[in-house]
C-alpha cells in the first residue's frame, strides 16, 4: 500500500481498486465470496461518484458508510442486506488502509432501524413547504430542484440532470413525463410521472433557472461534484435550518400528497393509520413505487407508512 498514491495504489478507479483489494485480501480464492464483496463494493463505489463525487478510497470517511446505509434503508432494502453492505466496505477500507480504518458496527447502523415512516414528511405541510422555498430564495437552482422533487418525486440527481427541454415537451404533449436521466441504477425503462399544478410550476422554474447553454441545471462547465459540494448542499443547509431533512423529505412528501389523491384518504404516515381499503391501499402504492422508480411496493412503506 502507498498512502500517498490514488486508492492506496491499488488503481485509478474506485470500482476497480476495490476489486483488487479483494484479490489481495482472499488471496486470488474464495471465488464466490470474492464475487460477492465485490459486487457490495461496486455498488457503493458507484453511489459515491454519484452522490459525492468521490473516486478515492482516501476520501471515503466514516460519515460516507453511514449516509450510504441510510438511502438504502430508506429506499426499502432489509435490514441484513445493508448490514452486509457495511460489511463489505469495512473489509475492503480495512485492508486497503492496513488497519486504519475505524471499523463500524453493521448491526449499530442497519439493525434496529425501522424504516417504516410513522410521521408525515416535514416539507408536505404548506407552512413548512413556504418555508423551504424562502430558505432557498439565496440559492435559485436548488430551490427549484427542491421543487421539482416536490412536484414530481424526483430523487435529487435525477431533477440535477434532467433533460428540462424534454421534460418541457412532453409535460406540453401529455400532462406527465418521463424520469429517466440520474436515475438509480442506470435504469432505463419508461417511469413516467403525471404533472400537477405544483409539477408544471416547478419544470417552468426549473427552466427559467437553468444556466444558460445547458440542457439540465448544471452549468456546462461544472461537474456533478462541483455542484453537489457548492450550492446543493449550501441548499440542503438551509432546508436543514427550517427543520426539513434534505430533499429527500420532498420525495416523500410527494409520495403522500400522490397517496391522497389516489385512494382520496390521507397516507398512513400522516394520520396513523390506514383509512383506505386494502385493494385501493395496494393498487395506490404499485403506482407510487413505479413513480418513485422502484419495483416493489414494500419499498412504499419508508414514504407513506404501514399497510
Amino acid at each position: 500500500m502507498k498512502k500517498g498514491r490514488r486508492n492506496f495504489g491499488y488503481g485509478r478507479r474506485i470500482d476497480y481498486a476495490g476489486r483488487q483489494v479483494l484479490r489481495e485480501y482472499l488471496g486470488g480464492g474464495h471465488f464466490l465470496t470474492q464475487t460477492t464483496l465485490s459486487g457490495r463494493w461496486g455498488q457503493f463505489a458507484r453511489w459515491l461518484r454519484a452522490e459525492c463525487g468521490i473516486n478515492d478510497m482516501r476520501n471515503i470517511t466514516p460519515a460516507c458508510v453511514h449516509a450510504y446505509a441510510d438511502e438504502r434503508l430508506q429506499d426499502g432494502l432489509a435490514q441484513s442486506t445493508v448490514g452486509n453492505d457495511v460489511s463489505a466496505a469495512n473489509v475492503v477500507l480495512n485492508h486497503a488502509t492496513r488497519g486504519h480504518w475505524p471499523t463500524l458496527s453493521p448491526s449499530a447502523i442497519a439493525g434496529p432501524r425501522d424504516t417504516v415512516r410513522r410521521e408525515a414528511p416535514a416539507s408536505l405541510a404548506a407552512d413548512a413547504d413556504r418555508a423551504a422555498r424562502a430558505a432557498l430564495v439565496a440559492e435559485p437552482r436548488a430551490a427549484v430542484l427542491y421543487s421539482l422533487c416536490r412536484g414530481s418525486g424526483m430523487r435529487s440527481r435525477e431533477a440535477s440532470l434532467a433533460d428540462l427541454d424534454r421534460l418541457a415537451r412532453e409535460a406540453d404533449l401529455w400532462g406527465a413525463v418521463n424520469i429517466q436521466e440520474g436515475a438509480k441504477g442506470g435504469r432505463t425503462a419508461p417511469r413516467w410521472v403525471p404533472l400537477t399544478e405544483h409539477g408544471h410550476a416547478a419544470l417552468a422554474a426549473a427552466l427559467a433557472a437553468r444556466p444558460a447553454g445547458s440542457y439540465n441545471l448544471l452549468h456546462p462547465d461544472e461537474t456533478y461534484r462541483q455542484w453537489c459540494n457548492q450550492e446543493l448542499r449550501r441548499g440542503r443547509h438551509a432546508l436543514h435550518a427550517v427543520g426539513i431533512r434534505g430533499y429527500h423529505d420532498a420525495r416523500a412528501a410527494y409520495a403522500c400528497a400522490r397517496y391522497a389523491q389516489l385512494v382520496g384518504h390521507p397516507a398512513p404516515a400522516v394520520i396513523g393509520e390506514r383509512r383506505a381499503g386494502k385493494a385501493a391501499d395496494r393498487a395506490a402504492r404499485w403506482v407510487i413505487a413505479s413513480e418513485l422508480g422502484h419495483g416493489r411496493t414494500d419499498v412504499t412503506l419508508s414514504y407513506v407508512g404501514r399497510a
